[in-house]
């Protein structure tokens, strides 16, 4: 699940202050949402309205439900599924390889996917990723990598590490070029994507080209210990969401000084020699504030950065309904973002 009125408000346990007595949207929350939209978000609202408030079992009935609905693959692109060692010693990391090709010199992505930290899986993003590897003509790796409750940040970071490292050391074999590899998520993996390009900065080891970072989850402060206006999340990842998955993925509850820096990009204390980035975001993203916090650290860290926020868009708005105008717009911008950093040049 990739998981408007004015005024901000602190959120409470079952944050039902956009709620109308049906459960139905308000009429002027919905006003807000871009016209091509709207179904989209009206279905999501429902669906959403089975999980949350989010427990462990709603978690279970969510994985399933996300299992039972993965996309086909598409012919046209090569793809293949492959394990390999991961830490500890003895555990095993899962990769979804999209358009290898041996022998060529192409751009790679390393890519995460979503899920709130706590759903979700690799596979179900890989006909997405299959459009993105045939229209920038690269090779893109996406892990499973655990998922919490049942394993926390460190663990997952390692897993997404092993996952870059594999992929730079197999750079021949796949058809990458070592000096352009980007990083890329959506949502809890654009968080993921960004504690990697920390991790990465930090142990010297793999260079990074880029990162992209679509609508990520970097800031477990967003409707914990910040509050957040009524209409920011009230679709699809609303407050309450957003604290399960921070307390599943921190193992504590998320908003306190407690909160390991190392866990939180939000909370890293420099920016610094991060590689250049993309930030999109809708403007009814929960994660909308920390999305612009952030691209203002890194500008004023130097990082070269491009932050894109889409007025009239809930969370994964351009996967709920690719074909509207602004999904294509949105996905048309990072592409191009992505080309510019490889050294491709912008589309026409």
């Amino acid at each position: 699940m990739y998981g408007g009125g004015s005024g901000e408000r602190h959120t409470t346990a079952d944050d039902g202050a956009s709620e109308s007595a049906s459960g139905e949207a308000p009429a002027e929350l919905l006003a807000m949402v871009d016209v091509e939209l709207r179904p989209a978000a009206l279905q999501m609202r429902q669906i959403s309205r089975q999980f949350f408030p989010m427990t462990l079992e709603k978690l279970a009935l969510r994985r399933q439900m996300l299992a039972f609905m993965l996309p086909p693959l598409q012919a046209d692109v090569p793809v293949r599924e492959q394990r390999i060692p991961g830490r500890p010693q003895g555990s095993e990391v899962g990769l979804w390889i999209v358009n290898a090709r041996a022998g060529a010199t192409r751009p790679g992505i390393l890519h995460m996917h979503g899920g709130g930290f706590t759903a979700s899986s690799a596979r179900g993003s890989v006909p997405h990723l299959q459009d993105v590897a045939r229209k920038l003509d690269c090779v893109i790796v996406s892990v499973d990598f655990r998922n919490a409750p049942e394993t926390r940040h460190d663990g997952s970071l390692e897993d997404n590490y092993t996952g870059l490292r594999w992929m730079y050391q197999h750079a021949e074999a796949l058809g990458v070029d070592r000096g352009r590899i980007a990083v890329m998520g959506e949502s809890g993996g654009g968080g993921h994507a960004a504690l990697l390009a920390i991790a990465a900065r930090d142990r010297g080891e793999i260079p990074l080209r880029f990162q992209a970072l679509i609508y990520p989850m970097i800031d477990d402060r967003t409707g914990s210990s910040r509050a957040t206006p009524a209409h920011l999340g009230a679709f699809n990842w609303n407050p309450d969401a957003n604290r399960f998955g921070w307390r599943c993925f921190l193992g504590e509850e998320p908003g306190t000084d407690r909160v390991p820096a190392a866990a939180v990009p939000a909370r890293v204390e420099s920016v610094a020699g991060l590689p250049p980035t993309f930030i999109g975001v809708g403007a009814l993203d929960l994660f909308v504030d920390e999305c612009i916090t952030y691209a203002r650290r890194l500008l004023e860290a130097g990082v070269p950065t491009e932050l894109l926020v889409v007025p009239g868009c809930i969370h994964g708005f351009d996967l709920l309904s690719k074909e509207a105008g602004v999904s294509r717009r949105f996905t048309a911008t990072k592409l191009d973002a992505l080309r510019r950093a490889f050294g491709a040049g912008a589309s026409a």
